[in-house]
């Protein structure tokens, strides 16, 4: 078997949510990210290397490197471009430490985000409907395989805060010092949209609002990269 040009359109439409979720699949490139999906319980669909290494796959189709090229979203290729089954999302247990995104826009934030959930040790993350959609080709790549250990699932996320029970934190300049606080071992931490942070629905319904002071001279640093913030608080979290 080739490279076709069924495949060809079937790999740019996936650029694209609507395609993604039509065909529930979703694309993966490189080697190392490529072989953590192997290694997980992601369903592969079908493999497009130049490297002839993963020829005991049965969905495996040697490429060129002209060929690589026509699939790829990377500016230099490597090596590899994977197709994998997007899985069914699995219901979320409202306990331990879990992270939730209201309106995540950018995917390399929301790639970053998947990481340090990982490093972390957050195994939930639940994202707003109108978050970025984790299986964008950025979102991916930026995510380095660690979503292959953390499970994410989209929901109404009002509906899901006004139903649990643990604590909820939101993320907030208006809020207590986190540096100031013993956070609990079971909670919920709200990470807001890079632009207008949390929503106004969301705040409504949470009163407890932590913050990261500021020590500059100047203080005229506006607010933090929503991913760095979220570094930053699951420290504090974990500490």
């Amino acid at each position: 078997m080739s490279l076709s040009k069924n495949h060809l359109k079937l790999i740019t439409s996936l650029s694209q949510k609507k395609y993604r979720h039509k065909y529930k699949l979703f694309v993966v490139e490189g080697m190392k990210v490529v072989q953590e999906f192997l290694n997980s319980s992601y369903e592969l669909e079908i493999l497009f290397s130049t490297e002839s290494s993963f020829s005991y796959l049965d969905n495996f189709i040697e490429v060129s490197e002209q060929e690589l090229k026509k699939i790829s979203s990377l500016k230099t290729p490597n090596k590899v471009v994977a197709l994998f089954k997007i899985p069914v999302e699995k219901n979320s247990n409202s306990s331990g430490l879990i992270v939730a995104l209201d309106a995540i826009n950018d995917p390399g934030n929301l790639g970053t985000i998947i990481r340090l959930c990982d490093w972390f040790g957050v195994d939930k993350l639940l994202c707003s409907k109108e978050t970025v959609d984790c299986y964008n080709t950025k979102v991916v790549q930026s995510s380095m395989g660690s979503l292959t250990r953390v499970a994410i699932s989209y929901i109404d996320l009002k509906e899901y805060l006004l139903s649990v029970s643990i604590p909820i934190f939101i993320a907030d300049m208006d809020g207590d010092n986190v540096y100031e606080m013993k956070p609990p071992a079971s909670a919920v931490l709200v990470m807001g949209n890079e632009a207008n942070g949390i929503s106004n629905s969301i705040k409504e319904i949470v009163s407890t609002k932590i913050t990261i002071p500021r020590y500059g001279d100047s203080q005229l640093t506006e607010s933090l990269n929503v991913a760095t913030a979220t570094a930053i608080l699951l420290s504090e979290f974990r500490r």
